[in-house]
Protein backbone atom coordinates (compact mmCIF):
# COMPACT_ATOMS: atom_id res chain seq x y z
CA UNK A 1 0.00 0.00 0.00
CA UNK A 2 2.82 2.41 0.87
CA UNK A 3 4.54 1.69 -2.45
CA UNK A 4 1.30 2.43 -4.34
CA UNK A 5 0.84 5.75 -2.52
CA UNK A 6 4.43 6.75 -3.27
CA UNK A 7 4.00 6.00 -6.98
CA UNK A 8 0.76 7.98 -7.25
CA UNK A 9 2.09 10.93 -5.25
CA UNK A 10 4.97 11.28 -7.71
CA UNK A 11 2.40 12.39 -10.28
CA UNK A 12 1.21 15.35 -8.20
CA UNK A 13 4.00 17.73 -9.34
CA UNK A 14 3.21 16.77 -12.95
CA UNK A 15 -0.47 17.51 -12.30
CA UNK A 16 0.33 20.94 -10.84
CA UNK A 17 2.77 21.92 -13.60
CA UNK A 18 0.40 20.77 -16.37
CA UNK A 19 -2.49 22.75 -14.91
CA UNK A 20 -0.31 25.84 -14.51
CA UNK A 21 1.00 25.46 -18.05
CA UNK A 22 -2.44 25.30 -19.67
CA UNK A 23 -4.28 27.59 -17.31
CA UNK A 24 -7.62 27.99 -15.60
CA UNK A 25 -9.57 25.82 -18.04
CA UNK A 26 -7.33 22.76 -17.53
CA UNK A 27 -8.29 20.32 -14.79
CA UNK A 28 -6.05 17.45 -13.66
CA UNK A 29 -7.40 14.48 -11.72
CA UNK A 30 -5.38 11.61 -10.24
CA UNK A 31 -7.21 8.35 -9.45
CA UNK A 32 -6.24 5.50 -7.13
CA UNK A 33 -7.95 2.59 -8.89
CA UNK A 34 -7.25 0.21 -6.02
CA UNK A 35 -10.05 2.11 -4.25
CA UNK A 36 -12.70 2.30 -7.01
CA UNK A 37 -15.53 3.67 -4.84
CA UNK A 38 -13.44 6.73 -3.90
CA UNK A 39 -10.74 6.75 -6.55
CA UNK A 40 -10.11 10.52 -6.82
CA UNK A 41 -7.14 11.37 -4.60
CA UNK A 42 -5.98 14.71 -6.10
CA UNK A 43 -7.38 17.49 -8.29
CA UNK A 44 -6.24 20.82 -9.71
CA UNK A 45 -8.72 23.34 -11.18
CA UNK A 46 -11.58 21.06 -10.27
CA UNK A 47 -14.11 23.78 -11.13
CA UNK A 48 -13.88 22.47 -14.72
CA UNK A 49 -15.93 19.33 -14.04
CA UNK A 50 -16.53 19.58 -10.30
CA UNK A 51 -14.50 16.48 -9.50
CA UNK A 52 -13.84 16.15 -5.77
CA UNK A 53 -11.39 14.07 -3.76
CA UNK A 54 -13.23 10.94 -2.60
CA UNK A 55 -15.42 10.62 -5.69
CA UNK A 56 -15.29 7.68 -8.08
CA UNK A 57 -14.20 7.40 -11.72
CA UNK A 58 -16.76 8.03 -14.48
CA UNK A 59 -15.57 7.42 -18.05
CA UNK A 60 -12.82 4.85 -17.55
CA UNK A 61 -14.55 1.67 -18.70
CA UNK A 62 -17.30 2.81 -21.07
CA UNK A 63 -15.36 5.58 -22.85
CA UNK A 64 -11.63 5.01 -22.39
CA UNK A 65 -11.04 1.26 -22.21
CA UNK A 66 -13.60 0.41 -24.91
CA UNK A 67 -12.42 3.02 -27.39
CA UNK A 68 -10.85 1.73 -30.61
CA UNK A 69 -8.10 4.32 -30.07
CA UNK A 70 -7.11 3.13 -26.59
CA UNK A 71 -3.57 1.78 -26.79
CA UNK A 72 -0.34 1.76 -24.79
CA UNK A 73 -2.34 2.54 -21.65
CA UNK A 74 -3.74 5.89 -22.79
CA UNK A 75 -6.55 7.59 -24.71
CA UNK A 76 -6.15 11.20 -25.80
CA UNK A 77 -8.63 13.69 -27.22
CA UNK A 78 -11.98 12.13 -26.32
CA UNK A 79 -14.84 14.45 -25.37
CA UNK A 80 -17.83 14.44 -23.07
CA UNK A 81 -20.49 16.99 -22.11
CA UNK A 82 -21.05 18.21 -18.55
CA UNK A 83 -24.46 18.53 -16.90
CA UNK A 84 -24.43 22.25 -17.71
CA UNK A 85 -23.80 21.43 -21.40
CA UNK A 86 -20.10 22.36 -21.64
CA UNK A 87 -17.83 20.34 -23.92
CA UNK A 88 -14.77 18.85 -22.20
CA UNK A 89 -11.82 17.43 -24.14
CA UNK A 90 -9.95 14.82 -22.14
CA UNK A 91 -7.09 12.39 -22.00
CA UNK A 92 -6.56 9.48 -19.61
CA UNK A 93 -3.29 7.68 -18.96
CA UNK A 94 -3.15 4.58 -16.77
CA UNK A 95 -0.57 4.31 -14.00
CA UNK A 96 1.06 0.94 -13.22
CA UNK A 97 3.12 -0.22 -10.27
CA UNK A 98 6.50 -1.94 -10.47
CA UNK A 99 4.73 -5.26 -11.12
CA UNK A 100 2.87 -3.72 -14.09
CA UNK A 101 -0.48 -3.84 -12.29
CA UNK A 102 -2.80 -0.92 -13.03
CA UNK A 103 -3.14 1.12 -9.83
CA UNK A 104 -4.22 4.55 -11.01
CA UNK A 105 -5.07 7.01 -13.76
CA UNK A 106 -3.86 10.49 -14.67
CA UNK A 107 -6.64 12.50 -16.33
CA UNK A 108 -6.57 15.86 -18.08
CA UNK A 109 -9.91 17.62 -18.64
CA UNK A 110 -9.89 20.80 -20.73
CA UNK A 111 -12.96 23.02 -21.03
CA UNK A 112 -13.18 23.78 -24.78
CA UNK A 113 -16.67 25.29 -24.74
CA UNK A 114 -15.42 28.78 -25.64
CA UNK A 115 -13.38 27.35 -28.53
CA UNK A 116 -16.37 25.29 -29.59
CA UNK A 117 -18.54 28.41 -29.76
CA UNK A 118 -15.88 30.26 -31.78
CA UNK A 119 -15.68 27.32 -34.18
CA UNK A 120 -19.45 27.36 -34.66
CA UNK A 121 -19.32 31.09 -35.38
CA UNK A 122 -16.53 30.60 -37.93
CA UNK A 123 -18.44 27.79 -39.62
CA UNK A 124 -21.37 30.17 -40.04
CA UNK A 125 -19.26 32.70 -41.96
CA UNK A 126 -16.80 30.29 -43.55
CA UNK A 127 -18.77 27.20 -44.59
CA UNK A 128 -16.74 24.25 -45.75
CA UNK A 129 -17.65 22.30 -48.90
CA UNK A 130 -19.42 18.99 -48.48
CA UNK A 131 -16.91 16.36 -49.49
CA UNK A 132 -18.99 13.41 -48.35
CA UNK A 133 -18.89 11.38 -45.22
CA UNK A 134 -15.58 9.71 -44.53
CA UNK A 135 -15.65 6.10 -43.51
CA UNK A 136 -14.37 5.55 -40.02
CA UNK A 137 -11.50 3.13 -39.83
CA UNK A 138 -12.45 0.14 -37.74
CA UNK A 139 -9.77 -1.06 -35.40
CA UNK A 140 -10.01 -3.46 -32.49
CA UNK A 141 -8.79 -2.22 -29.09
CA UNK A 142 -6.13 -4.12 -27.19
CA UNK A 143 -8.72 -6.63 -26.02
CA UNK A 144 -6.55 -8.71 -23.71
CA UNK A 145 -5.10 -5.64 -22.00
CA UNK A 146 -8.56 -4.11 -21.52
CA UNK A 147 -10.03 -7.33 -20.13
CA UNK A 148 -7.14 -7.59 -17.69
CA UNK A 149 -7.70 -4.01 -16.49
CA UNK A 150 -11.47 -4.48 -16.04
CA UNK A 151 -10.90 -7.81 -14.29
CA UNK A 152 -8.62 -5.96 -11.89
CA UNK A 153 -11.31 -3.35 -11.25
CA UNK A 154 -13.94 -6.03 -10.61
CA UNK A 155 -11.71 -7.85 -8.14
CA UNK A 156 -10.81 -4.59 -6.37
CA UNK A 157 -14.42 -3.38 -6.14
CA UNK A 158 -15.65 -6.67 -4.70
CA UNK A 159 -12.62 -7.15 -2.46
CA UNK A 160 -13.15 -3.70 -0.95
CA UNK A 161 -16.88 -4.23 -0.34
CA UNK A 162 -17.82 -7.89 -0.01
CA UNK A 163 -17.93 -9.71 3.35
CA UNK A 164 -19.28 -13.09 4.53
CA UNK A 165 -22.44 -11.63 6.08
CA UNK A 166 -23.27 -9.47 3.08
CA UNK A 167 -27.00 -8.66 2.85
CA UNK A 168 -29.03 -8.76 -0.34
CA UNK A 169 -29.43 -4.96 -0.48
CA UNK A 170 -25.66 -4.57 -0.16
CA UNK A 171 -25.15 -6.86 -3.15
CA UNK A 172 -27.73 -4.91 -5.14
CA UNK A 173 -25.92 -1.64 -4.38
CA UNK A 174 -22.61 -3.19 -5.37
CA UNK A 175 -24.13 -4.35 -8.68
CA UNK A 176 -25.60 -0.85 -9.14
CA UNK A 177 -22.18 0.76 -8.67
CA UNK A 178 -20.54 -1.56 -11.21
CA UNK A 179 -23.38 -1.01 -13.67
CA UNK A 180 -23.03 2.78 -13.36
CA UNK A 181 -19.29 2.47 -14.03
CA UNK A 182 -19.84 0.48 -17.23
CA UNK A 183 -18.41 -2.78 -15.89
CA UNK A 184 -21.21 -4.89 -17.38
CA UNK A 185 -20.63 -3.51 -20.87
CA UNK A 186 -17.59 -5.79 -21.01
CA UNK A 187 -18.14 -9.31 -22.30
CA UNK A 188 -17.96 -11.95 -19.60
CA UNK A 189 -18.14 -9.49 -16.71
CA UNK A 190 -21.44 -10.84 -15.36
CA UNK A 191 -19.95 -14.33 -15.05
CA UNK A 192 -16.92 -12.98 -13.20
CA UNK A 193 -18.98 -10.85 -10.80
CA UNK A 194 -21.37 -13.73 -10.10
CA UNK A 195 -18.47 -16.07 -9.36
CA UNK A 196 -16.72 -13.62 -7.02
CA UNK A 197 -19.94 -12.83 -5.14
CA UNK A 198 -20.90 -16.49 -4.91
CA UNK A 199 -24.25 -16.00 -6.67
CA UNK A 200 -25.66 -17.16 -9.99
CA UNK A 201 -25.70 -15.24 -13.27
CA UNK A 202 -29.49 -15.30 -13.07
CA UNK A 203 -29.31 -13.50 -9.73
CA UNK A 204 -27.02 -10.81 -11.19
CA UNK A 205 -29.46 -10.30 -14.08
CA UNK A 206 -32.38 -10.09 -11.64
CA UNK A 207 -30.52 -7.43 -9.62
CA UNK A 208 -29.84 -5.48 -12.81
CA UNK A 209 -33.53 -5.68 -13.78
CA UNK A 210 -34.52 -4.50 -10.30
CA UNK A 211 -32.09 -1.55 -10.57
CA UNK A 212 -33.42 -0.66 -14.02
CA UNK A 213 -37.06 -0.81 -12.90
CA UNK A 214 -36.37 1.43 -9.89
CA UNK A 215 -34.66 4.03 -12.07
CA UNK A 216 -37.61 4.24 -14.51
Amino acid sequence: MEERKQILQKYIPLAKSTAEMFGHHCEIVIHDLTNPHASVIFTVNNHVTGREVGQSFDHLVSTVLQSKDFKEDYLAGYTFVTEDKRTIRSSTTLIRDFNQKVIGAFCINFDVEALHQIQQLMNTFLPTPDVGEEKEEKRSPEVENVEEIVDGLIHQIIQNSAHPAMKRHEKVELIRFMDEKGIFSMKGSIDKVADLLGISKVTVYSYLDEIKNKSN
